[in-house]
């Protein structure tokens, strides 16, 4: 990750943190229901995994009732309307939780160093769906943050849009 990406990323953090600091803004109960639209996506995840390795057609079904009630959510945090900030988001968060989660693995096999290097990006993530959340920064110049990624997969989620959009 460059210099001027990990400033962006300060920037945008500060931003965040002092439209709470102001009392302007309660995002505790938006945080709790960006994490609660995490949770959805991995169990989306997991209904998806389990109904292809069981063959099991009840998984999907419960795949898409877990997805219609993530759809649901995050339309309260993101106006559809607008294009892939609705994707964005939603891969956004995706990629915090994965990011979080494997943090958590390294924790526990001892690497804390690696574990707080995919804390801190997934922390990152995280300060950027917010950051779209609260129109602190634009399309382009997430796009802009995301080109500059190296290695991480914001780049890749970007590219992957097109594909992903309609819900």
């Amino acid at each position: 990750m460059t210099e001027d990406t990990n400033i962006k990323y300060a920037e945008i953090y500060k931003k965040v943190e002092a439209m709470k600091a102001s009392g302007t803004l309660d995002l505790s109960t938006e945080e709790d229901l960006a994490i609660a639209i995490m949770n959805l996506i991995s169990l989306e995840e997991h209904f998806y995994f389990t109904g292809a390795k069981t063959d099991k057609p009840e998984y999907f079904d419960l795949m898409n009732e877990v997805r219609l009630m993530r759809t649901k959510l995050l339309a309260r945090l993101i106006d559809k309307k607008e294009g892939e900030v609705w994707c964005i988001s939603k891969h956004l968060l995706a990629t915090s939780m994965r990011l979080m989660e494997v943090g958590t693995k390294l924790q526990k096999e001892g690497k804390k160093d690696e574990a707080r290097d995919f804390f801190t990006d997934s922390h990152k993530m995280f300060n950027l769906f917010f950051a779209l959340r609260l129109k602190i920064v634009s399309i382009p110049d997430l796009k802009k943050v995301a080109e500059a990624e190296q290695p991480m997969t914001l780049k890749d989620v970007m590219s992957k849009l097109v594909d992903c959009c309609n819900e």
